[in-house]
């Protein structure tokens, strides 16, 4: 199915603005960041415990930090989850002298909020020493899995062709985190899981263009490299922006009607996509003409002119 009949946009002449403009963000992103002090770990990484309760008559949200603090549970961070008398409630440590469980967490808010009915729907509880295994475990997956990609492409083509795959899913990976810090969402297991998600559609997106490349260097020796790049992006917008369109509205449909626990992980699939089919027409491709143009053009006209 042809979406696009005879597209003839020029990829490569909007490489300086869109680097421009990813670089704005991806330095925007790194701010984000610091100011936040790293991005915002859930439980999984840091240990702690996490209650979604439903409590009637409703209370405020104040009134349960409150009664938390009151039974000497203090920091504990409690927001409205779903409904209005729905509540997701995170205590950042496991102390033994308060409680060592969630259990404990919910025994010591049934003491503060006597007179309400209080429902579990949901418990979790992660140590500290299991959190920091979590936490290396999830950047080594991902360190990995973007060497292996390196490995791979280098065998499948050329060290160049990896590079310019890599610097796409950085690209990818670093400005979907930095979306996490500016909107204060939390990095939990199960995003790190759609973080590698974004990477493999977006690594599967860049190759495809790449086979293509590949190809038209073959067929169409006298154009120049740029004018191949172009062509071959080009040649696989439509099947680019099918295969984006149906996956972004397969993962807003999640989003939209996937219920509140996986919100994040929704909104990163919903991001990914997006940024991923950008960083492949527009970063993966162009970093190639880049290379090209100063290492390998150079170096041919050198041997040239002895």
């Amino acid at each position: 199915m042809e979406f696009f009949r005879n597209p003839k946009i020029n990829f490569v002449g909007a490489m300086r603005p869109a680097f421009t403009v990813s670089v704005i963000l991806l330095i925007a992103a790194a701010i984000s960041l610091v100011i936040q002090g790293g991005p915002h770990l859930s439980i999984d990484f840091t240990g702690g415990s996490i209650l979604q309760v439903v409590i009637d008559p409703v209370p405020d949200i104040t009134r349960i930090r409150t009664a938390l603090e009151s039974s000497g549970v203090e920091g504990a961070q409690v927001q409205e989850f779903g409904a209005e008398n729905e509540f997701l409630i995170t205590y950042p440590r496991l102390d033994a002298d308060i409680l060592d469980s969630g259990a404990g967490l919910l025994s010591k808010l049934r003491d503060g909020l006597s007179g309400h009915e209080i429902e579990l729907r949901r418990e979790e509880s992660v140590g500290p020493k299991i959190g920091g295994e979590l936490r290396s475990a999830a950047a080594n997956a991902i360190a990995l899995a973007l060497l292996l990609i390196v490995i791979y492409i280098w065998f499948r083509f050329v060290f160049r062709y990896g590079i310019a795959a890599i610097v796409a899913l950085v690209h990818d990976v670093t400005l979907t985190l930095g979306v996490f810090s500016l909107l204060d969402f939390e990095v939990s297991l199960s995003v790190i899981a759609a973080f590698l998600t974004i990477i493999g559609y977006s690594l599967n997106d860049t190759i495809v263009v790449f086979d293509r490349i590949r190809e038209n260097m073959k067929l169409r020796r006298k154009e120049s490299y740029s004018e191949v790049i172009n062509r071959s992006i080009n040649e696989c917008l439509s099947r680019t922006v099918l295969t984006s369109v149906t996956t972004f509205f397969v993962s807003l449909t999640l989003y939209v009607f996937g219920g509140p626990v996986i919100h994040d992980f929704a909104f990163a699939l919903c991001f990914g996509v997006l940024i991923g089919t950008y960083s492949s027409m527009f970063i993966a491709s162009p970093v190639l003409v880049f290379w090209y143009e100063h290492f390998i053009a150079d170096k041919k006209r050198a041997g040239a002119e002895m």
